[in-house]
C-alpha cells in the first residue's frame, strides 16, 4: 500500500537552519499548515534528541490554521569541518472525533495504524556569520597542527667513560682517585670510626700513683 502524502504544509519545507554562534541556545522555528477542514495530531522526532529542544512536540492543528514550532539547539563546540547528520520529522495523522487531552494523545500515537501516518522530513543546517566561520576554521586548523606536533624530547647528555668506570675501594674506605688532568687531591668519601686515645704514657700514671700513696700515708701516720 502506497504512503499517505502529507497534508500539512510546513514552512520551511526541507531544511531547518541554525545560525550562530553556538555558544547560546539558538532557535529554529518551524511553522504547521492545516489547509483541510479536518483537525490533523502532529508529532515532531529527531535524530538527536539530546541536542534540541522542542515546544510544543506534538499537538492538534486545527481546520484552516496553523501552529508554530520552536526547534532549540542547545549550545555546543561548532566545528565548520565536522559533518552534521541531524535531521528532524514531522508525523501527522487525521484526529478522531471528540475532545484529545495528553492522555488521549499519547494512547492515540501508540496505538496508531501505520498505514493512516504521514510524515515530512527536514535536515538540519548550521550557518555562521563569515567572520565567526574563518575564525572557527582558523581555530580547527590551529588545534589539528598543534596535535601534529610530535613532542620534544629532553636531551640528556650521555656519561662519560671515566663516569662509568668503577671506583676501586681501600680497607673498606671507597676512593676517588685524581687523573692526570684533574687538579683535585685524593680524598676520602666516606669516614672510618676512631678510637679515642691519651698522650700521657701508662708508666708515668703508675709512678704518680706510689708516690701520692706514699705522701699520704706519711701525714696518716
Amino acid at each position: 500500500m502506497s504512503k499517505l502524502e502529507q497534508v500539512l504544509i510546513l514552512e520551511p519545507s526541507g531544511e531547518l537552519k541554525f545560525k550562530g554562534p553556538f555558544t547560546e541556545v539558538v532557535t529554529s522555528n518551524l511553522k504547521l499548515n492545516n489547509p483541510t477542514d479536518k483537525r490533523v495530531c502532529f508529532k515532531v522526532k529527531t535524530t538527536a534528541p539530546r541536542r534540541y529542544c522542542v515546544r510544543p512536540n506534538s499537538g492538534v492543528v486545527e481546520p484552516s490554521s496553523s501552529i508554530n514550532v520552536s526547534v532549540m539547539l542547545q549550545p555546543f563546540d561548532y566545528d565548520p569541518q565536522e559533518k552534521n547528520k541531524h535531521k528532524f520529522m514531522v508525523q501527522s495523522m487525521f484526529a478522531p472525533e471528540g475532545g484529545i487531552d495528553n492522555e488521549t494523545m499519547i494512547n492515540m500515537w501508540k496505538d496508531a495504524d501505520q498505514t493512516q501516518l504521514m510524515d515530512s522530513k527536514l535536515k538540519c543546517v548550521f550557518e555562521l556569520p563569515p567572520e565567526a566561520l574563518q575564525n572557527d576554521l582558523d581555530a580547527a586548523k590551529e588545534a589539528k597542527e598543534v596535535a601534529a606536533v610530535p613532542p620534544v624530547k629532553p636531551n640528556i647528555p650521555k656519561p662519560s667513560p671515566e663516569a662509568k668506570r668503577p671506583v676501586p675501594q681501600d680497607d673498606g674506605l671507597r676512593q676517588r682517585k685524581a687523573t692526570p688532568s684533574d687538579n683535585t687531591q685524593t680524598f676520602t668519601t666516606e669516614f672510618a670510626p676512631v678510637e679515642q686515645r691519651s698522650a700521657i704514657p701508662p708508666v708515668l700514671y703508675l709512678l704518680a700513683a706510689l708516690i701520692l700513696g706514699f705522701i699520704i700515708g706519711k701525714f696518716i701516720l
